[in-house]
C-alpha cells in the first residue's frame, strides 16, 4: 500500500484545480501547469482536495500511484508558492550575472559561458557567487539547476565549482611528500 497516495492533496484559496480525463490542470497566480496521468490511474476532485486512487490492483497502478500524487501536488504547489533552488559558486574569480535575458558565467575558462534564461524561469544573483533560480514548474527548475551546474560541477580537493546550497561535498586528501 502506498503511504503518500493515500493522503488527497488539499487545493488553497486562490488554486483552480480541473480534472478532465487523465490530465490534471492547476490554475494559480504564477501560471497555469497540467499534467496526464497514466490509465490506471483515476483523479478526483472532491470539496477542496485532489484524490488519487489506483483503477485497478495492478503493479503498474500500485507502483504509480504515489507518483501520480506527486505530480498533482507538484502541480497545486506550483501554481501557488512555486519554486526555487539556489547555487553557490566557489573559486577565485568565479562569478555569475544576469545581463538581459542570459545569464553569464566566470568559470575560469577562457571566455564567459552565457546561459539563455528559459520562459517560465527567473533567475537572480544577489550576490556575484549566489544564483536563485525560481518558477512554478518544477521539473524545469530542477533542469535548469542541473544545467547550470553542469558549466562547473564541484571538484573534491577545493570544493571549486557551482554547488546546490544543501550539498555537502566529500573532500578528498590531497598529495602527500
Amino acid at each position: 500500500m502506498s503511504r503518500i497516495g493515500k493522503h488527497p492533496v488539499p487545493v488553497p484559496s486562490g488554486v483552480e484545480v480541473t480534472v478532465a480525463g487523465q490530465t490534471v490542470t492547476a490554475k494559480g497566480k504564477l501560471g497555469q501547469l497540467s499534467a496526464t496521468l497514466i490509465d490506471d490511474i483515476l483523479a478526483k476532485l472532491d470539496d477542496g482536495k485532489v484524490s488519487v486512487t489506483p483503477r485497478s490492483d495492478s503493479r503498474r497502478a500500485r507502483v504509480n500511484w504515489a507518483t501520480a500524487r506527486t505530480l498533482v501536488n507538484n502541480l497545486v504547489v506550483g501554481v501557488s508558492k512555486g519554486f526555487t533552488v539556489n547555487l553557490e559558486i566557489n573559486g577565485v574569480g568565479y562569478r555569475a550575472a544576469v545581463q538581459g535575458s542570459e545569464l553569464v558565467l566566470q568559470l575560469g575558462y577562457s571566455h564567459d559561458v552565457k546561459y539563455p534564461i528559459p520562459s517560465g524561469i527567473a533567475i537572480k544573483t544577489e550576490k556575484p557567487t549566489l544564483i536563485s533560480i525560481s518558477g512554478c514548474d518544477r521539473r524545469q527548475v530542477g533542469q535548469v539547476a542541473a544545467e547550470i551546474r553542469g558549466f562547473r560541477p564541484p571538484e573534491p580537493y577545493k570544493g571549486k565549482g557551482i554547488k546546490y546550497d544543501n550539498e555537502t561535498l566529500i573532500r578528498k586528501e590531497g598529495k602527500k611528500k
